[in-house]
């Protein structure tokens, strides 16, 4: 059991004019101290909606269920003055496309600054400007970065302002959401450097989200397999995609072309089809549709998250099956 983060049973329903949709359904996930756990799947999935209920940031219109434990209390019974004493100092977000989620008018050590005055108001402009430069040097930036503006910097530049703010105010968990995306193989390298270097210096727990498969096997601990909004397969990351118990996983997996690999060169493996609708899923298990090895008790039922070992689950019947 993590006593950092423990997601029991969370469902996030859309409500709208045709009905209910949903999103998130039934997921538990575990996440401690100094580690980085990764959710993989296509777009669609449920990634970045069932990130959304750590921090409370869902629309009115999504209604949640389960229970969402930072540090043994839960997030989405929360007051609203607790929830903001939560945010940023005891939980932050990289949000995906740093260019977007800047001032383009506000100097980028002032957007790191404010947070700091946010949850310490007694602290002085001259604590903040210091706090500021050593935040920036953590991230690899000068601190005379301080002084520019979002436009005057790289995306790479861009992105590492983004981790600072985060960590502005010294939290013990940071959810990363697709924060390299966008960005060249070479700068995403240094993002991702950074990054892993600040969980194990600092001790922080890590979430990180993204559809490359490539950053979430190099940089986490455990990797977390959504499709359809329910955990699939989950266990240590060199397994998940080395040894795939589910479909879907080994999907992805075969999916990602490797350098140096000439049968991913020219035989590049696929999926065939398209993530489920939330709105109109099919019946029993969501990826059957699409599934090589499908049977028809496949779609009678939903399958269970069942243990196979070594901190290993997956949702498939036919796992252990020829």
């Amino acid at each position: 059991m993590s006593d950092l983060l423990r997601m029991r049973d969370v469902s996030l329903t859309y409500r709208s004019e045709g009905g209910d949709v949903p999103a998130v359904r039934n997921v538990d996930l575990d996440l401690d101290r100094g580690e980085i756990v990764g959710i993989a799947g296509e777009s669609g999935c449920g990634k970045s909606t069932l990130a959304s209920t750590i921090l409370r940031l869902q629309p009115p219109t999504a209604r949640v269920t389960g229970e969402v434990l930072f540090e043994g209390q839960d997030v989405l019974t929360m007051s609203w003055g607790h929830l903001r004493a939560l945010r940023w100092a005891g939980a932050s977000m990289v949000f995906q496309g740093a260019l977007h989620s800047l001032n383009p008018v506000q100097r980028v050590g002032d957007q790191i600054a404010e947070p700091i005055h946010l949850h310490d108001p007694e602290t002085s402009d001259k604590q903040a400007h210091l706090r500021v430069g050593e935040l920036l040097e953590q991230v690899g930036l000068p601190a005379a970065r301080a002084r520019a503006y979002p436009h005057q910097l790289s995306g790479g530049q861009k992105q590492r302002i983004m981790i600072a703010m985060a960590l502005a105010c010294r939290p013990r968990l940071i959810v990363a959401d697709e924060p390299t995306t966008a960005l060249d193989v070479m700068v995403q390298a240094q993002v991702l450097h950074v990054l892993s270097g600040l969980v194990h210096e600092l001790g922080v727990g890590m979430l990180m989200i993204s559809h490359d498969l490539s950053v979430l096997a190099d940089l986490c601990d455990r990797i977390v397999v959504m499709y359809g909004g329910r955990v699939v397969e989950q266990g240590p990351s060199k397994l998940v995609f080395g040894e795939a118990l589910h479909p879907y996983a080994e999907a992805l997996s075969a999916a990602f072309p490797r350098v140096g690999d000439p049968a991913a060169r020219y035989a590049p493996s696929g999926l065939p089809g398209d993530p489920p609708d939330p709105a109109a899923l099919p019946p029993g298990c969501s990826f059957a549709p699409r599934c090589p090895r499908v049977i028809d008790d496949c779609t009678r039922a939903v399958p269970e998250l069942r243990s196979f070992g070594g901190d290993r689950q997956a949702s498939c019947i036919r796992v252990g099956q020829p």
